[in-house]
């Protein structure tokens, strides 16, 4: 990892970030803390609100908060921490497999995408982000 230092989240990244999942857990009609606790519950609420128009290009912090509900499917499905990263672009929450320096950032991975007008379809871009970071994991490339 060149010029980031990973480091523990701080008391106000993880309000925001449990903010954000609040966001996200009330567009679930019941038991939204039970169906978000899945995987098919994230990605599948992830994909609705995509599919329905709910949230905008110019909605930064919504879509910043389906980045982080789309973090945590893949936290979730490759045992991956959270952390925050300081680098030359500031201070982000991120994703480190543990024990290596492989780090992603999953908030702006729904974002970028939908504000440059690309179309998201959830479930091919989760299973290729997971394909990507378990070849990196596994090829001996990462320290």
């Amino acid at each position: 990892m060149t010029n980031e230092e990973p480091s523990v989240l701080e008391p106000e990244e993880r309000a925001w970030i449990e903010e954000a999942r609040a966001w996200v857990k009330a567009h679930f009609n019941d038991d939204a803390d039970a169906k978000y606790e899945t995987l098919s519950g994230k990605l599948g609420v992830i994909s609705a609100i995509l599919e329905n128009g709910w949230v905008g290009p110019t909605e930064t912090g919504k879509l910043q908060a389906l980045g982080i509900a789309f973090g945590d499917a893949l936290a979730q499905k490759l045992m991956l921490d959270w952390i925050t990263v300081d680098d030359s672009y500031g201070r982000a929450p991120a994703l480190r497999w543990p024990g290596t320096s492989i780090v992603s950032f999953p908030m702006t991975m729904i974002s970028k995408r939908i504000e440059d007008g690309e179309p998201v379809d959830i479930h091919p871009l989760f299973e290729g982000i997971c394909a990507q970071l378990t070849n990196m994991a596994y090829s001996g490339q990462a320290q």
